[in-house]
């Protein structure tokens, strides 16, 4: 029987004019056509980032500049297995970092060795330490007439960057710190870590030693949350990483010593430089492996200046949530009174997109990300459905976007 429903329909085409319904007829879809993505490639695709070679006491550097150099600085360092170009390239090309690159210029440094297409190290050649890699900053930055910088790591590269704060506090303004580890490599660390040095320098990239890598940047379940993403790094790590240069890296950063930092809560001893003194944004994904590492980090900040984020559905954030990290590293330079503006447009007409400078800095950041986060919350921005949860130190409470 038919339905009411059907019987509508078969009126409604009734009163059509019969030319229409035969054109309806002959429609055939001809001219539709597959449209696939573009492939990702994880090689130098920016021809307004200019590379340079800054001369160490021993050896040099490569410097890539991206930006007006008479703008802030902010300075990053990559992680274990990867260059400028594969760790942040991407990041910093997303459309709210392309913004705020127009009140910076970012100076990205790759570890010796660690740049694309960077021939095989001399046998002889003694890889600098953990913190050797930290002092080799000065050059940079003496060879840009910088004063001072932001920095930004991740892995490896936080954990530099985090021993040159402790070691030239004036000479760094925030810290924006991705899966820092604070302290030395456990047995178990050091264990993998020895057999992926022996591996990489008797038989190249390994399956072991590219499973462990990995892990190392996507912790567990990537396979199935991001399939696309995880073979165009593996094809990277297999096709495109010098496996000598990043065994010496890799030996590095296994030989690093603790960071010897421990949160003091009494005003009158915060003086004597227990801990790091400038502003720290502390961030790791939910799924990544290194969680704890950053819970422990957290723990020996100043929690009067430091921020703990953990931004879920990720392991590797840069690739998986460019959006949260973009908008935090946002607020986190506006609590700094920086003035930065942002590409979303302002939810009302007396939103502030450039926060109010003051001389207190230090403390007004808590109060201008916290705040800045709990409206753009209340909002309801049509962000992705991945959450950031804030947290102050002591660990209080959360706050969800």
């Amino acid at each position: 029987m038919p339905t009411a429903a059907t019987a509508e329909k078969t009126a409604l085409l009734g009163t059509m004019p019969s030319c229409m319904r035969d054109s309806m007829d002959d429609i055939e879809l001809k001219n539709i056509q597959l449209q696939f993505p573009a492939l990702r490639y994880l090689s130098r695709d920016d021809s307004s980032v200019q590379e340079e070679r800054v001369e160490l006491d021993k050896g040099s550097l490569l410097v890539a500049v991206q930006g007006n150099q008479t703008k802030p600085a902010i300075l990053t360092y990559h992680d274990l297995g990867l260059n400028y170009i594969s760790s942040f390239q991407a990041f910093f090309n997303y459309i709210d970092m392309r913004v705020l690159l127009e009140n910076f210029c970012v100076y990205h440094v790759n570890a010796p060795g660690q740049e694309e297409n960077a021939p095989a190290l001399p046998e002889d050649y003694v890889y600098p330490s953990m913190e050797e890699l930290a002092e080799q900053l000065l050059f940079v930055l003496g060879h840009f007439g910088l004063r001072s910088v932001i920095g930004f790591g991740v892995g490896a590269g936080a954990n530099i960057l985090a021993r040159f704060a402790l070691a030239h506090p004036e000479k760094v303004n925030a810290l924006c710190l991705i899966n820092c580890v604070s302290t030395q490599a456990g047995w178990i660390e050091w264990g993998y870590q020895k057999l992926n040095v022996r591996h990489l320098r008797s038989q190249g990239m390994t399956q072991s030693v590219l499973d462990y890598l990995m892990w190392h940047h996507f912790g567990r379940g990537t396979e199935e949350r991001n399939h696309d993403l995880v073979q165009v790094y593996k094809n990277y790590f297999e096709h495109r990483v010098n496996p000598i240069n990043l065994a010496l890296f890799i030996d590095s950063y296994l030989r690093r010593t603790d960071l010897n930092i421990t949160r003091e809560l009494d005003p009158t001893r915060k003086k004597e430089g227990l801990t790091l003194s400038v502003p720290v944004m502390n961030i790791t994904g939910a799924l990544s492996p290194h969680v704890d590492d950053t819970v422990t980090l957290n723990g020996r900040l100043d929690p009067t200046n430091s921020t703990w984020m953990k931004i879920s559905d990720c392991g590797m954030v840069l690739e998986e949530q460019p959006g949260k990290v973009s908008e935090a590293f946002r607020l986190f330079l506006q609590g700094e009174g920086y003035a930065v503006r942002s590409s979303r447009k302002p939810m009302t007409p007396t939103t502030p997109e450039v926060a109010p400078l003051s001389p207190l800095k230090m403390a007004d950041y808590r109060l201008a990300s916290l705040e800045g986060l709990n409206h753009v919350c209340s909002k309801k921005i049509d962000w992705p459905t991945a959450t950031i949860h804030i947290t102050e130190n002591p660990i209080s409470e959360a706050v969800v976007c």
